[in-house]
């Protein structure tokens, strides 16, 4: 079988998911305590956490229409709870870094290596959430079959599109001209 043949599908599928994590990094940060909406589940949220059971009904659903086994579910529902449990166990860190940037925001002189210094703490954080949802996701796949993570991967990439349809109208509502 020709190789590009066969890598292609592969790639798209990555870069779906990559999209997909990234899409839910985003819009975690954007939902922080702190942040735009505040009292979101900041990076704990989406298919790895929530309060109580959301997370394994999140999954459940994830995994409807893909023919998942039982012990598929339970293997996916193990890892997300593994990479929630992770993450959570940064909640305190980003708290104490929003608190930190108030606090040097607010002070009567502006330290601008302070802001600095927190900004880069802020993405070492970031990048550190995202590696580990990255690797969850990772762990995921190997638990699905080529067909399940394509219809995955599908219906991935339309909830991105849709989520962007939605994005866009909302900033034509926001920038039309009030009456």
């Amino acid at each position: 079988m020709n190789r590009t043949l066969t890598a292609r599908p592969l790639r798209w599928m990555l870069l779906a998911m990559f999209l997909a994590i990234g899409s839910s990094v985003a819009l975690s940060a954007w939902s922080m305590p702190g942040g735009r909406h505040g009292g979101g589940h900041g990076m704990t949220g989406g298919m790895f956490g929530g309060p109580g059971d959301m997370a394994g009904r999140r999954i459940d659903r994830m995994l409807d229409g893909l023919n998942a086994t039982d012990a598929q579910r339970a293997q996916i529902k193990q890892i997300a709870e593994a990479a929630a449990n992770d993450l959570r166990g940064q909640r305190e860190q980003r708290r104490a870094l929003q608190a930190r940037t108030a606090e040097i925001f607010a002070a009567p002189n502006v330290d601008a290596a302070a802001a600095e210094q927190v900004r880069q703490q802020m993405l070492a954080l970031h990048d550190q959430s995202s590696r580990r949802m990255t690797a969850a996701m990772v762990e995921v796949s190997r638990v699905l079959t080529p067909e399940q993570r394509a219809k995955l991967g599908e219906r991935m990439k339309a909830r991105g599109e849709a989520m962007q349809e939605r994005m866009q109208r909302m900033e034509r509502q926001r920038s039309a001209p009030r009456n």
